[in-house]
């Protein structure tokens, strides 16, 4: 049986070491905010992009490291081993061309 509580006490005494549960809602208010405190810090202690990269955004590198990677997979089945990238400006063109070591 529960027991009752004691007469003539105010409501601030009945109340006094009652701690209310904190609801799933509230709990993934909390979770969610805490994340987003945390992501902005984490972004505002990265390391600045180095100068060369500027401009480039995420997927743009990604597609040219693709491209890249897609270049040296077919420079390695077709047997050049040895190769270096020249790489000219010419206005708005950016040109990446292989140089085999050999020659």
């Amino acid at each position: 049986m529960m027991k009752r509580p004691p007469r003539g006490l105010t409501d601030k005494d009945m109340i006094r070491n009652y701690v209310e549960e904190q609801s799933v809602e509230a709990q993934l208010l909390t979770a969610a905010k805490k994340a987003e405190k945390r992501r902005l810090v984490e972004e505002a202690e990265a390391p600045p992009e180095p100068l060369a990269k500027a401009g480039f955004t995420k997927d743009l590198a990604e597609k040219l490291g693709m491209e890249l990677l897609a270049l040296k997979v077919e420079l390695g089945t077709s047997g050049v081993k040895d190769y270096n990238f020249k790489i000219k400006r010419d206005g708005e063109k950016i040109t990446i061309t292989v140089i085999d070591k050999k020659f």
